[in-house]
């Protein structure tokens, strides 16, 4: 199984991609978690990474196709993988394909713009934990503070409405389009795409995307 996510930020894309992989046992391959962690360290690409995401922009294509490059490579991605923040752009898409990166099934989580700014920019983080909060779906017992310390909880920079709203707004220019680019390659045969809806809760998500990639497999067999 090899299964590219699409979809806006907060549509759910990394949860259900580790949902994706624990059923299947194959890598989740998260560019999201490999620029985090180069942040984290604090490297020069982490350095520059960290800005652009700041100001809600994307990172450059050559950055992130030498990440998952060298991930694709590994061992444990011989049976298959889930690739979750790659593709965001059709250069990469186009890159993925000339690599001879095969592709089984392209899977499309939807969500209103709406609901997505509501559940990002209501998140709260306890920066020495990593424990996380949302203003209405999971609060802190006192607002504003993390429950087992009592220390302050901070809004990311980039889980700010305004910075939300720029990611919402490159998706849609960069990223959505390669819905359309997957629909003509499955025309030839080339991938399956389908869209689940991203709506409801994340046991119900992950139900009906289990239900639509075991359809789609049992009708290929």
């Amino acid at each position: 199984m090899r299964i590219i996510m699409l979809g806006p930020p907060g549509a759910g894309k990394g949860t259900q991609a580790v949902h994706l992989a624990k059923k299947y046992a194959i890598p989740h391959i998260s560019t999201g978690d490999m620029l985090r962690e180069s942040i984290q360290k604090k490297t020069p690409l982490g350095k520059k990474v960290e800005e652009v995401i700041q100001s809600g922009q994307l990172v450059s294509d050559a950055v992130v196709l030498d990440l998952v490059r060298e991930r694709l490579a590994a061992s444990d991605c011989v049976r298959g993988f889930v690739l979750d923040g790659i593709p965001r752009t059709l250069e990469q898409a186009q890159s993925l394909l000339r690599e001879g990166v095969a592709t089984d099934h392209v899977v499309e989580l939807t969500l209103a713009d709406e609901e997505i700014v509501r559940r990002i920019s209501g998140r709260r983080v306890h920066e020495s934990s990593g424990r996380t909060y949302h203003l209405i779906f999971n609060p802190p017992t006192n607002s504003g503070q993390d429950d087992q310390t009592g220390e302050p909880l901070v809004q990311r920079p980039d889980d700010r409405e305004e910075t939300v709203r720029q990611r919402l707004e490159v998706y849609h220019q960069q990223t959505r389009p390669l819905v359309t680019f997957y629909k003509k390659l499955a025309e030839q045969g080339a991938v399956r795409i389908h869209t689940v809806a991203g709506a409801g809760s994340v046991a119900e998500v992950t139900t009906a995307l289990f239900e639509t990639l075991t359809l789609a497999r049992s009708c290929s067999v």
